[in-house]
């Protein structure tokens, strides 16, 4: 690396501009395959493991409870001690913690695995997209984070194949192992070709405390709304839950006395961004919910195997793919108010089409009927709302806080994420061992689409009141929208760096 351009420098079309945006890949395809086949693999492990509702949550739930939590601070740590260093931390942390998942003997330790490698995404996720701002010129950044969210993209279209087939073939734990190989790939590459960046004026204490009251406070919540159909209102539940309010309101206060903290509510003064992070919250917590659902309604319920339900879905992402790019310009010239409206209620209808969905034996007529319909215009409207989303959330705040502004966007995500997928098995009435019925199940389900359309159809109503912003005010509208990682299998835009100031 003697002879390597200095960060900030490289070109796109430079060898080491090439390895740069390869490592980036490879380490958010890690993290990217997982989100994308988890679901889709949780009916055989918890017939493998003997498990029920509860434990399935929770393997779905540990990542994202651990991730939500500490990205913030992973997104910090990189720019103190060095993006590459924390990004290849995050790598060899992740693929640990995915060789435990793969050989977990028992559902607790797979819970605890999985909780491991959200620490592992935590590191290597805001890490993928800063190693890019900080490495490139500005002249090609753009085009950098073009080709990282491009292959990204193929990653995700690949990702429902590829996990399906494992799952039906190997075995569930091979979905993890694969983590293993990539990781292989991309430590020496990062190592060998990707310049060291850091941020020289970040300063002051990192905020741990926060970081540790934020994970606990949804750990609290989260622990008693998916073991609440099986405990009733123990005290073990309302103690939880009650510690989980608590430990929340406890970070709040601290997060507003700190010189420098992880959350600064100074942020939330822009109407705009607290109200668009409403709608983010509405629209991925109804995501996170439909998605869950759905892949053990297609398999217990219709009859698919892991490798039909994966690709019964795959529709969504290909339109992302495909057109989020085009949303985002029209975005820019019509302003956000539109598609942050009409996306959601779009979105919403897709997802009631998905109350067609019944026992039967699979088909290819089946699946044009019932399943096609409701998940293309599930993606028509995530291709309407997702790019224009993100776009208006840099846009909601001062120049230089775009990175801290979209670590929140992303944070609010993943909880949206992880209480939805807590609480709706709970409202809906699905007991314990739910996914072993299909009777059972079908019927929760038909509760459970209009509880997700209904969040859709509020985050529609919320950002047709409070979003006014015109359209020659979205600045984010000129960065490039990242089509897939902002869309189906993760939310927007990882934090590049937060600002000096908030540290």
């Amino acid at each position: 690396m003697a002879d390597a351009p200095a960060p900030g420098e490289i070109r796109v079309v430079s060898p080491v501009g090439r390895w740069v945006v390869l490592t980036t890949v490879l380490g958010s395809s890690m993290a990217m395959l997982d989100s994308t086949v988890i679901n889709v693999a949780l009916p055989r492990i918890g017939e493998d493991l003997g498990t029920g509702m509860a434990a399935l949550q929770w393997t779905a739930n540990a990542y994202m409870l651990t991730l939500a939590g500490l990205i913030l601070l992973g997104g910090a740590l990189g720019d103190r001690y060095g993006r590459r260093r924390v990004f290849v931390v995050g790598v060899v942390w992740f693929a640990a913690a995915s060789l435990l998942c793969g050989l977990a003997p028992n559902a607790a330790v797979l819970v605890a695995a999985r909780a491991l490698q959200g620490v592992g995404g935590a590191l290597l996720t805001p890490g993928s997209l800063a190693l890019i701002q900080a490495s490139f010129h500005p002249d090609d950044r753009a085009r950098a984070v073009g080709l990282w969210s491009g292959f990204g993209g193929v990653g995700a279209a690949v990702g429902p194949f590829l996990g399906g087939w494992l799952v039906d073939g190997p075995g569930w734990r091979w979905v993890f192992l694969l983590n293993l190989p990539l990781a292989a790939l991309c430590v020496p590459v990062a190592l060998r070709h990707v310049p060291e960046s850091r941020d020289p004026a970040a300063h002051g204490r990192f905020d741990v405390l926060g970081a540790a009251l934020g994970a606990l406070a949804l750990a609290g919540v989260t622990y008693a709304l998916i073991e609440a159909p099986g405990r009733g209102a123990s005290p073990a539940v309302l103690g939880t839950a009650l510690g989980g309010l608590a430990v929340g309101v406890a970070f709040v206060l601290v997060e507003r006395r700190r010189a420098d903290p992880m959350l600064p509510p100074s942020i939330f003064r822009s109407r705009l961004f607290t109200s668009v992070n409403l709608v983010t919250f509405c629209v991925y917590a109804a995501l996170g919910g439909f998605f869950f659902l759905s892949a053990i309604q297609l398999q217990v319920v219709a009859g698919y195997s892991a490798l039909g339900a994966g690709t019964a879905l795959l529709p969504t992402t290909v339109l992302m793919l495909l057109f989020s790019a085009r949303s985002g310009e029209l975005g820019r010239r019509i302003g956000p108010r539109i598609p942050l409206t009409a996306g959601p209620l779009l979105a919403a209808a897709g997802m009631l089409l998905m109350l067609r969905v019944g026992p039967g034996t699979p088909s290819v007529g089946s699946y044009v009927r019932e399943v096609l319909p409701a998940v293309s215009v599930l993606g028509a409207g995530l291709v309407v709302v997702v790019a224009p989303l993100t776009a208006t959330v840099l846009a909601a705040v001062d120049a230089g806080r775009e990175g801290l502004a979209s670590g929140i966007n992303n944070a609010a995500a993943r909880a949206a994420g992880l209480i939805a997928v807590a609480a709706l098995p709970l409202v809906a009435g699905m007991g314990p061992e739910a996914y072993r019925d299909a009777g059972e199940f079908a019927t929760a389900f038909r509760r459970a689409m209009p509880m997700c359309a209904g969040l859709l159809v509020a985050g529609a109503a919320l950002a047709w009141w409070t979003v006014r912003t015109p359209a020659a005010a979205v600045r984010g509208g000129e960065r490039p929208a990242c089509a897939v990682h902002c869309g189906v299998a993760a939310p927007p835009l990882e934090p590049e760096r937060a600002p000096d100031t908030e540290r």
